[in-house]
This record gives structure tokens, C-alpha cells and sequence, in this order.
């Protein structure tokens, strides 16, 4: 039987399963978090610590047919300013609860197109985050930046702030698939926006790209990594287009059947793989892919490469702060999530309240299980070793926690004295593995393709 016959018959190209980008993953938050929770595990951050701050805009010019992110249209600047406004009324509620010095290791303006906002506003914006928090040393801000939405002004304000590294968006380069999936974004256009940003001296950018779109083929998806690879990135995410037209009622005006068929998208992994590979990038996780210089190829390379909201990530940091409508914050005790609609957020925030609406604290084996789950997701291994030193684990626990899978999974597993791995050949398989550790009921219509 050859490999993709016997991935067919563990159910690869009919699963439904978490990118477990968090564990639990948010299906499963309930509103027992709220606001005084949050505020109890903001102010049990350790004084002097670094941690990570989000910040969600979600608004776009044009809502892209393909995206299931939450977002809002909008034509004027105006919706977004009068936002910007009440995150600043946001990092003030932060300013009274978090503790003496801490500092960031990270910030990420993400959204939506947090590039809609008028330069002035981004300064200010900036300002207001580091008069609450201020950068630390070596630190790291990212901002999602639309192509479509940028210019010279308001990336003058972006790099005189501190900007640092940058994120673009680019899907697809083919027009016609550009046109079924409702984003008008050529490679001209993408690459004046690099030549923009790199000219100011950020060197350090990110592009995501989309295998699975409607009309897709290899040489299509070929044609459009190559010419992301003249842009020269520094890590790519080639993320799987998931189709959930029950849950994004957008994706609704693409045609299903214009989309290819799961094992034809392993096929358009592989095919994009193959050329970053030969281009001299590495394997990051199941779907990340750096320059062997680059902070993601050497986290991976020694161990400590991480997982969270927004992908792989070599953030150490064991706080993660999001604010703004629908943003996920990761503590030590759980997570938390702001009220996702915009109206409901500013209502809170404007009467001097956190809008946390929904989240989770961690108990029995949560900590466990994401741990196993991340070890998986970023080393394709987890240590028994690791597990009996930080969790008080038992070998035999262990091994009775290893052995059901290695059954179910056969040769697309190894199972030995040192944990629990997935040699190349069962990757594919990845998530699926990861939910044999999931101790929550999983409503297979919530999630994604396997592949």
C-alpha cells in the first residue's frame, strides 16, 4: 500500500481538526473568565517581566471573500479612528493593573489592516503603548501590513515608532484565482511595498500564502511561490485555505466546487514545499517555513520554538496580552478573550471595564495535554523526559498516554523510551495526532481540513 493510500485510510482527507494554535482551543472557552479574572492574572504578572502585547484592528477596506478572520468593511477613516481611540482607553485600564516594570518582548499590531490608520494616528497609537509599556531590549515589533493600504507616510511613522518587522499578506499571486477569492493584489504592487519597507531598514518580513484556493494547481501555486521568493522573506507561513462558508458566511461566494480536492491539496503542499526547500529554507512546524538565520529556524534548531494565536513563534515571553474586540490573551492560568463584537467591546472599555467576554482557566491535565500538544505541533516529538520533570509524570503514565496512539498511527509513529515522535513520512498526520491528546469533545464542523 503507498503512503497516500495509507493516509486515506487513517482519514486524512476527510478529518476536520484544530490547528492547535491554543490548547484548549477556543471552542471550548466559556464566559466562567470575565473581566475581574482577567484583571486578578494581569496583576499576577511577575514585576520587572517581559511579556507580549496584541493589538487588534479589525477593519478592512474590502472584505476578502476567502478570509474567515473577524473583520468589519469599511470605507472612511473615521470607524477606524474613533477605535484607535477606545484601545487607548483600553491601555490605560492596562496601565492601573499591570505591575511595576514589565517591559515587551513583543508587539504585534494585527487585524484586519491595522495600516487603514492615518499616520498621525499610528504615532499616537505608539506612543500610548509604550507610555504603558515600554519595548525591552532586543524586542520585537510586527505589524501586519496590507500592500493595498500602505504608503510612504504612514510607514515613516510604523519604522520611526519602532517597527521592526513586517508581515504581508499575499494568498495568491494568479489574477483569476485573486478575482474568485475577492483580493485584487498584484506582484507589483507587493513588491513596491517591500522595496518601501525594506528601504527604511526593516529587514525582518513575513508573507503568508494559501495552498487549497479555488482554480489552484501546481504550476499555478508554483508560478506564485517563485515570485515570493524574489521578495526574499524571511519566513513564510503557507497556510491551508480552510473553507467554512457555516462559519465565514463571506467564503459563501466561492464556489465549492471550484476548490481542489484534499488529496490534491497535499499535492500543492508538497509542490510549495519543494521549492522553498531548494530556495535554502527550512521546515518550521507543519507549515512554516525560514531562512536558516532567521529567529524561527534557530528556535526549532535548539528546542524552543513555540506555538500561539498567531502561528510558530520564538516568543519565550509566558504572557501574552491582546487587546482590542475579539483578541486572545495567553496567561500562565489560562486565557482570556475580549467580547469579538466591536460594539460590545467599546461599550465595556468605554465605562472603565475590560470586555473580557470568554476564556478559560487551566486545570486537571490542561497544562499537560498543551504541553504534549505543542511538542508535537513544533518538534514533531515529545519527550518523556521533559514530561516526568515538569509535570511529576510517571513513565508508565507516560507510556499509557503514547502507546494507544502508536497503535492507531502504526509506522507514521515511533514510540520508544524517549517519548513519543513523528518521523517525516507521518507529518501530514500532525494535527490529527494532536487530538488523540485532546481530552475536550471536538465538534468536527468547528475546525479546518486536516490538510
Amino acid at each position: 500500500m503507498d503512503t497516500e493510500s495509507q493516509l486515506a485510510r487513517l482519514g486524512l482527507f476527510d478529518a476536520r481538526v484544530p490547528r492547535y494554535t491554543s490548547y484548549p482551543t477556543a471552542p471550548q472557552f466559556s464566559e466562567a473568565v470575565g473581566p475581574s479574572l482577567f484583571r486578578q492574572w494581569v496583576g499576577a504578572i511577575p514585576e520587572g517581566s517581559p511579556i507580549s502585547l496584541y493589538l487588534h484592528v479589525p477593519f478592512c477596506r474590502r472584505l476578502c471573500w476567502f478570509c474567515a478572520c473577524r473583520t468589519q468593511g469599511t470605507s472612511s477613516e473615521d470607524p477606524v479612528i474613533a477605535y484607535v481611540e477606545t484601545l487607548k482607553q483600553e491601555l490605560a485600564l492596562l496601565r492601573d493593573t499591570l505591575p511595576q516594570g514589565v517591559t515587551l518582548s513583543r508587539l504585534h499590531w494585527g487585524g484586519g489592516t491595522p495600516t487603514l490608520m492615518p499616520a498621525a494616528q499610528m504615532r499616537d497609537l505608539a506612543a500610548a503603548i509604550f507610555d504603558v509599556v515600554p519595548l525591552g531590549k532586543g524586542a520585537e515589533f510586527s505589524v501586519e501590513i496590507d500592500p493595498n493600504e500602505i504608503d510612504e507616510a504612514r510607514l515613516d511613522a510604523l519604522t520611526e515608532a519602532g517597527m521592526n518587522r513586517a508581515s504581508i499578506g499575499v494568498q495568491d499571486f494568479n489574477p483569476e484565482i485573486q478575482k474568485i477569492i475577492g483580493r485584487d493584489q498584484s506582484y507589483e504592487i507587493t513588491r513596491a511595498a517591500v522595496e518601501m519597507i525594506r528601504a527604511r531598514g526593516v529587514h525582518s518580513l513575513n508573507a503568508d500564502i494559501l495552498y487549497g484556493l479555488p482554480n489552484q494547481s501546481n504550476a499555478r501555486l508554483a508560478d506564485s511561490v517563485q515570485k515570493l521568493l524574489s521578495l526574499s522573506p524571511d519566513r513564510v507561513a503557507l497556510y491551508g485555505y480552510a473553507h467554512v462558508p457555516w462559519m465565514a458566511r463571506r467564503q459563501q461566494m466561492i464556489p465549492s466546487d471550484t476548490l481542489p480536492r484534499p488529496e490534491e491539496r497535499l499535492d500543492l503542499f508538497a509542490t510549495a514545499q519543494e521549492l522553498f526547500n531548494w530556495d535554502g529554507y527550512v521546515d518550521i512546524g507543519i507549515d512554516h517555513f525560514a531562512r536558516p538565520s532567521d529567529g524561527l529556524a534557530v528556535a526549532a534548531k535548539n528546542g524552543t520554538l513555540r506555538r500561539n494565536f498567531q502561528g510558530y513563534t520564538d516568543d519565550t515571553s509566558e504572557v501574552l496580552i491582546g487587546l482590542g474586540a475579539s483578541s486572545i490573551s495567553k496567561f500562565p492560568q489560562g486565557y482570556a478573550q475580549m467580547n469579538a463584537a466591536t460594539s460590545g467591546w467599546v461599550k465595556s472599555v468605554r465605562e472603565g471595564e475590560f470586555a473580557t467576554k470568554r476564556g478559560h482557566a487551566f486545570g486537571g491535565e490542561d497544562r499537560l495535554r498543551a504541553r504534549i500538544i505543542e511538542a508535537l505541533m513544533c518538534d514533531f516529538a515529545v519527550r518523556t523526559e521533559e514530561l516526568v520533570r515538569d509535570f511529576g509524570l510517571t513513565r508508565a503514565r507516560a507510556d499509557a498516554l503514547f502507546a494507544p496512539v502508536a497503535e492507531k498511527f502504526g509506522s507514521f509513529v515511533r514510540h520508544d523510551a524517549q517519548g513519543l515522535s513523528i518521523p517525516e513520512a507521518g507529518r501530514p498526520l500532525t494535527r490529527m495526532i494532536a487530538t488523540c491528546f485532546d481530552a475536550y469533545a471536538m465538534a468536527k464542523t468547528g475546525h479546518s481540513s486536516a490538510i
